[in-house]
């Protein structure tokens, strides 16, 4: 190869790599999917409903805030459970660090994230059963994002400046500079984590319609791999983990409609779901034992939150405590909260029981019981639903 050629392949390389460093400085400033905000101009910046790599900017977020209270679970955490509730806990910092789509693998690994990086005094944990599992989820939690070691806000900068070249963030960067970003509602960032509840409720959004979700949402619920050994393994370690920092837990079975443990019945999953309640409430006997503050409550079951009547069968657009089958709204997870810490408002006196290793048989008595009486007098509801999981009608 000549001297020209050389020399004309060391330019196109060169422009190249300028035209990347361009790129990704670009993106990394217009930061469309906030991976490296807290407490800046951006943060309030309206967003499409779609909350992109929504996991890349709570990790950061609650590095930098340093949170003393700390929300972790899926999306029913992450849309259900209320940040505005400081006087709850003394004036102490709240931040909901739940991503949509994350299994107890993926909430294993933001809870020790967020233990390492913050001085944790509150963790408060929502789980169930379906998710239950080791499998990775949809929540999109790299190992870079919450691996341990020093220098933290460098290793970000790189692999957000890396984030930066790719193609979706310059084409929405380039939304942004254009004006053309569908801006609808605010990013979960500017409300400590919680979700928006406009981007619920928003007509272009996959929640919209409460009855025409509650379909799928049952289908998922009881379709779900968990709850699985290894998971229960490893969930027990991280606990472990966090009673020895000091940290005090509440872990908590979110409140999903009455149908979903339905659709655990009717799947054949109901012993295994009451053997993880056991499990849970000997695990969280054990450490008590030990010195850790950790208590374990159960919201689901056949209460008067989650059985409340559905669209399908009122008409209604809309229900009070649920956006749809599997997701709560943040009216209960105020009455969540309150069960857990006392305050208001006051909870209603069936909903939320703690799991313990000598009241765990008659609460799962009762459970049964109150299952049956469910499905005798919601004929509408239990027909839907075996509807829904294709099972054959009961006979008369």
């Amino acid at each position: 190869m000549d001297t020209n050629a050389r020399r004309y392949l060391a330019l196109f390389f060169a422009c190249v790599l300028a035209a990347l460093a361009l790129v990704s400085a670009v993106n990394y400033r217009v930061d469309p999917y906030l991976l490296h905000q807290w407490d800046t101009p951006l943060v309030q910046r309206l967003r499409p409903t779609y909350e992109k790599l929504a996991v890349w900017g709570k990790t950061y977020a609650v590095a930098r805030y340093r949170p003393a209270v700390v929300y972790i679970g899926n999306s029913r955490t992450e849309m259900g459970l209320p940040t505005g509730v400081r006087a709850l806990f003394e004036g102490k910092s709240v931040f909901n660090s739940a991503v949509s789509g994350a299994s107890i693998g993926d909430a294993i690994l933001l809870a020790e994230h967020a233990a390492r990086v913050s001085h944790v005094d509150t963790m408060v944990w929502g789980i169930d059963a379906p998710s239950f599992s080791m499998e990775l989820g949809s929540a999109g939690v790299e190992p870079a994002l919450t691996d341990g070691g020093p220098a933290f806000f460098a290793r970000r900068a790189l692999l957000n400046l890396k984030r930066g070249l790719t193609v979706d963030m310059t084409r929405d960067s380039w939304r942004i500079l254009s004006g053309s970003y569908d801006g609808a509602c605010l990013s979960s960032l500017a409300l400590h984590g919680q979700r928006d509840q406009s981007c619920i409720t928003s007509r272009n959004h996959g929640w919209a319609g409460t009855a025409r979700a509650f379909t799928p949402r049952l289908q998922e619920f009881g379709d779900g791999l968990g709850p699985t050994a290894p998971a229960l393994q490893a969930f027990d370690a991280s606990v472990g983990k966090l009673c020895r920092g000091g940290t005090r837990l509440r872990v908590y079975i979110n409140p999903t409609h009455a149908l979903t443990l339905g659709a655990l019945y009717w799947r054949g999953k109901w012993d295994a779901m009451q053997q993880w309640q056991r499990d849970l409430a000997q695990m969280a006997g054990r450490y008590r034992r030990q010195g850790c503050d950790v208590r374990v409550y159960d919201f689901s079951g056949f209460n008067s939150i989650t059985s409340e009547p559905i669209p399908q069968v009122t008409g209604a657009r809309e229900m009070r405590y649920y956006w749809e089958a599997s997701h709560y709204r943040d009216n209960v997870g105020h009455f969540i909260l309150a069960r857990l810490f006392g305050g208001a408002p006051r909870p209603p006196a069936d909903f939320g029981v703690e799991l313990t290793e000598t009241g765990i048989a008659a609460h799962q008595a009762a459970m049964r019981a109150a299952r049956e009486r469910y499905h005798a007098r919601h004929a509408g509801e239990t027909a839907y639903l075996r509807h829904v999981l294709t099972l054959p009608r009961e006979p008369q």
